[in-house]
């Protein structure tokens, strides 16, 4: 069980989720209700983006000095090896950076960074102005969202995805949100679709205009989101 409350990992997974807590588990005071808990979390994000950067530049000034040693013998140089195994760690420390070591192939259901990557969505749904000032990454939120989208997940985390497509629908667009299409077809259900519901009565005109695409799609597995479907869908009206 993780710190979120997320679980999803056996025996096998706990060593790896200790790790992730290890590396990661005070970044889940970036979402938390207390100005006070965020911002102490915001300055723990500046040092290790800091760290990384300095890293990053060491690696970036032995890759300079170690370039006339040719491509094979420069990767296997110990300083060189170094500074990129420094940099590598530092980058575990921070976010999206931290996201990274997964892979195309997991489980994405199983896999241990499960509950930091609905974090780093989280963070960006709920306060996205601070998410876009320290930890901007239009491609880590699409390629975490779309990971996401798939069938399988428990309730734990099909409730924190349920909760991550009402907060997107209710707010102002930003960039990427269309992709959420995608976790509410992974998890429609009743739940969703009352939230929807709400949402398509509520008094914000881009809620309801939201909700209700969102819902018409929910009925049409077999239409694409795309945008001319949605300016069509729009022309359409009223909504």
């Amino acid at each position: 069980m993780t710190e979120d409350g997320v679980s999803g990992v056996g025996s096998d997974g706990d060593a790896a989720a200790r790790d992730w807590s290890r590396r990661l588990g005070w970044a889940f005071g970036l979402v938390a209700d207390d100005p006070a808990v965020r911002a102490a979390a915001l300055a723990r994000l500046g040092r290790a983006s800091r760290n990384a950067e300095d890293a990053l530049d060491r690696w970036n000034e032995l890759w300079q000095l170690t370039l006339p040693l040719g491509p094979q013998e420069q990767y296997q140089e110990p300083a060189f090896r170094r500074a990129r195994d420094v940099y590598s760690v530092a980058c575990g420390h921070c976010l999206p950076q931290g996201l990274w070591s997964t892979h195309p192939g997991v489980d994405i259901t199983a896999w241990p960074g499960l509950p930091y990557g609905l974090l780093f969505l989280e963070w960006e749904a709920r306060y996205p102005r601070e998410w876009t000032r320290h930890a901007k990454a239009w491609s880590a939120k699409q390629s975490l969202i779309r990971k996401l989208a798939v069938p399988g997940h428990d309730e734990t985390v099909r409730t924190k995805l349920t909760d991550l497509v009402e907060l997107v629908v209710l707010r102002a667009y930003r960039c990427k949100d269309r992709e959420y299409v995608r976790v509410a077809r992974a998890v429609d259900g009743e739940d969703l679709r009352r939230r929807l519901g709400a949402a398509a009565e509520a008094t914000d005109p881009w809620a309801r205009v939201h909700a209700g695409y969102v819902l018409w799609l929910l009925d049409r597995p077999e239409v694409p989101n795309t945008r001319h479907v949605w300016r069509t869908w729009l022309a359409a009206g009223p909504h």
